[in-house]
């Protein structure tokens, strides 16, 4: 079941706001009543210029001013979020191309291998969760998509999980670097968080969106 996780931000804003609103009128309220006592404890040889009373209201309007406009703010950004959410209801189901591992389940991989400029020859490697390598595959130096099919160098079909992949670029048969493979995964759900909007994939693994580098309808592929 895909599912889009909507965070209750909206809700929560809306109550602090309130009570926020509720107590900067009381403190508005007290502050008048400060005012009122001191204008009439006031020396009568020596009274308080008006101008101090007009500093002193111009000073509280400006704080107040402040706290509503940081209130409209805080609105406005959970306001945001909440259609950036709906926007990403778009996302769920669809593959998205990024660095994080794949989940296999037995349907084929698709991996999208970036060669490094002047490499002669690649070599992907395939490890699973654990770190122990499954499979070592020459392939042709090209940024084409290419599908792993889940099965060893021996031909056996590896079990479910997390896979990694990763790029051997060689030169001359020297290493020059080995890269991060990018893979097609299945967007599952879409979640809001503290740290911002986050991506689950199939398996598990979750992404931010600033990682997907590439969308498609995985009916089309």
């Amino acid at each position: 079941m895909t599912t889009v996780t909507s965070a209750t931000g909206a809700s929560s804003a809306s109550t602090s706001s309130a009570q926020s609103g509720s107590a900067l009128s009381g403190d508005y309220q007290t502050f008048l009543r400060m005012l009122t006592v001191q204008m009439q404890n006031q020396d009568p040889l020596n009274p308080i210029e008006s101008t101090d009373y007009a500093v002193q209201l111009a000073t509280f309007s400006g704080v107040e001013q402040q706290v509503v406009t940081n209130q409209l703010l805080e609105s406005l950004a959970t306001q945001m979020g909440v259609m950036g959410m709906a926007q990403l209801a778009g996302w769920v189901g669809m593959e998205a191309r990024s660095e994080a591992p794949a989940y296999f389940d037995g349907t084929p991989i698709t991996v999208s291998p970036n060669p490094i400029l002047g490499a002669d020859q690649a070599v992907l490697v395939i490890t699973d969760e654990a770190g122990k390598e499954v499979s070592r595959q020459m392939i042709e130096v090209s940024s084409d998509p290419i599908t792993w099919d889940g099965r060893t160098d021996s031909g056996d079909l590896v079990p479910e999980g997390i896979y990694n992949f990763t790029l051997e670029n060689y030169e001359n048969g020297e290493l020059l670097e080995t890269t991060t493979v990018e893979t097609y995964s299945r967007i599952v759900e879409a979640q809001g968080t503290s740290a911002g909007t986050v991506l689950v994939l199939a398996g598990g693994v979750t992404i931010g969106t600033a990682d997907v580098t590439a969308l498609r309808d995985p009916d089309a592929s």
